[in-house]
């Protein structure tokens, strides 16, 4: 399959900082993520995220275990990082978050998601019947959680 993007945008009425501090804090993934796919740190806590953290997870997709290994690629405090999967279910992961202040309390988030999914034929055939669904649907909960999470 060819690389796909997935682009969501939210405005956040908080602070730039406050805002960015959520994302700065791995503990929060776990909220960020849903329920369903018992997501689950497994690198050692407390961790301080910064250019080169690596941060190992474990989750269940559709009930198939995974292991996911991540980077952080760029880190800017407070505009923005990015991390890449180094190991896990996709043949290429790279996720932008980019926070832009739009005043003193309040904040535009956006994420942008490259990715490529293997297994040639069958990697896009699953993309067009259930991946993109199911990420379009894990950003949304995210979007959501992000904005109780900021309150």
């Amino acid at each position: 399959m060819r690389e796909a993007v997935l682009e969501q945008e939210q405005v956040l009425d908080v602070a730039i900082e406050r805002a960015f501090d959520v994302f700065a804090d791995a503990r929060n993934l776990e909220q960020l993520t849903p329920p369903s796919l018992r997501f689950r740190i497994v690198s050692t806590s407390p961790i301080e995220i910064r250019e080169g953290t690596l941060i190992e997870y474990r989750l269940r997709v559709r009930g198939i275990p995974i292991r996911w290994l991540t980077r952080i690629a760029a880190w800017n405090p407070p505009h923005g990082f990015v991390d890449e999967q180094l190991r896990g279910p996709y043949a290429l992961w790279h996720h932008t978050h980019e926070l832009e202040a739009l005043g003193e309390a309040q904040t535009l988030v956006r994420d942008r998601v490259r990715y490529r999914i293997g297994f040639g034929p069958i990697g896009t055939v699953a993309h067009a019947l259930l991946v993109r669904r199911e990420l379009e649907g894990i950003f949304d909960f995210r979007r959501r959680a992000i904005g109780r999470l900021t309150r």
